[in-house]
C-alpha cells in the first residue's frame, strides 16, 4: 500500500483533521541516512509531522520546513515539505545509541532532547519566509508540534505520531494525525475530540491493526462524526538536480574552486537529503568558474 494523507473536517465544521500513512517514506528516509532504531523513530515521526503541516499550507511553488534541535544525541532533524506533503529531510546523528524507556518502547525523547527549539519556516512565496519557533517540551515531537501551534501560532492542536521499528530495524508502519480547532468551536467539540482521542489511543498500535487514515481519523472524531475531502499520495521526494548542486558549488567562491581544480581529482558532492551523488571533473570545475 503506497503512504497517502486525508484530509477533513468534522461534521459540526468546528475542527480541521488530518491523517497520514508514512510507513513507506519513513522506510525511505532511514534507508538513505541509515539511521539505527532511536534516529529511525525520531527522524520518521518529523518526516510524518512535516508531510501533514505541509499539505495544510496549500501554497503553490511554496514549502515548509520543519527544524527540531533538542539537544539530544541525534542532534538537528530538518525536513522540508512540498505543498503536497512529499517530504525529504536529514538528521545530524543518524547512528545514535540503543535508548529504551522499557524493553521493546524506544526512548524518542532521549534521543531528540528538550533543551532546545523547534522551528517552522514557510515558504508563503512572499518577500519574506514566516519563522515561528518555540521551546521544545518533551522532545516527543507529537507533543512539540502541539507546543507550537498553541504558542506560536495560537491555534490548538492535538498532534499524535507514531513509527514502530521492528527487531529487525525495519520500519512496519508509521503514521499520525493533527487536529486543528477552527475559530468559535464550542467546549463541547472540543470535549468529543479529547474523549475519542483518548478513547483511540496509540497511533501504532491503530496501524498495526489495519487501520487506514480514514479509520484513524473516525475513532478520533468519534460522535462528531468526520466529512473527508482530500486524499493525496505522498512520497518520500527530494529536488536535487545537477544544475542546483552547480549553483551550490559557485556559492563556494573562485579560491576554493581553483583548489578543487588543482587537486586533478573528480569532486563528488552528495545531496545531504537523499542518496544522490553527482560527480565533478577537473574540467566540469573550470566550466563552472567561468560563471563565477
Amino acid at each position: 500500500m503506497s503512504d497517502y494523507l486525508i484530509r477533513g473536517m468534522t461534521m459540526d465544521g468546528f475542527a480541521k483533521v488530518v491523517a497520514i500513512r508514512s510507513t513507506e517514506l519513513v522506510s525511505r528516509g532511514a534507508q538513505i541516512h541509515g539511521t539505527t532504531p532511536n534516529a529511525t523513530a525520531a527522524f520518521g515521526r518529523a518526516l510524518t509531522a512535516g508531510s501533514m503541516m505541509g499539505n495544510m499550507q496549500k501554497v503553490e511553488n511554496g514549502s515548509m520546513t520543519l527544524q527540531i534541535r533538542g539537544g539530544g544525541p541525534i542532534g538537528t532533524i530538518t525536513v522540508v515539505s512540498d505543498p503536497e506533503g512529499n517530504v525529504r529531510g536529514c538528521v545530524t546523528e543518524p547512528k545514535v545509541p540503543l535508548v529504551e524507556k522499557y524493553p521493546g518502547k524506544l526512548d524518542v525523547g532521549a534521543t531528540v532532547g528538550t533543551d532546545g527549539t523547534i522551528t517552522v519556516i514557510r515558504d508563503l512565496q512572499m518577500k519574506e519566509p514566516y519563522i515561528g519557533s518555540t521551546q521544545l517540551v518533551s522532545g516527543e515531537i507529537g507533543d512539540d508540534v502541539t507546543a507550537y501551534f498553541a504558542h506560536s501560532e495560537q491555534t490548538p492542536t492535538a498532534c499524535a505520531l507514531g513509527v514502530l521499528v521492528d527487531r529487525d530495524t525495519r520500519v512496519k508502519v508509521a503514521g499520525g494525525y493533527l487536529i486543528q480547532m477552527l475559530p468559535g468551536a464550542p467546549e463541547e467539540t472540543v470535549s468529543a475530540l479529547e474523549e475519542g482521542i483518548q478513547r483511540a489511543g496509540a497511533v501504532t498500535a491503530m496501524l498495526e491493526h489495519g487501520l487506514t487514515p480514514e479509520d484513524i481519523l473516525g475513532q478520533v472524531c468519534g460522535t462528531l462524526g468526520v466529512t473527508f475531502l482530500e486524499r493525496t499520495e505522498v512520497s518520500y521526494k527530494c529536488y536535487c538536480t545537477r544544475e542546483r548542486v552547480e549553483r551550490a558549488l559557485i556559492s563556494l567562491g573562485r579560491q576554493e574552486l581553483e583548489e578543487i581544480i588543482q587537486e586533478g581529482k573528480t569532486f563528488p558532492v552528495e545531496c545531504q537529503f537523499c542518496d544522490a551523488i553527482y560527480q565533478f571533473t577537473p574540467e566540469d570545475i573550470r566550466k563552472i568558474l567561468k560563471k563565477v
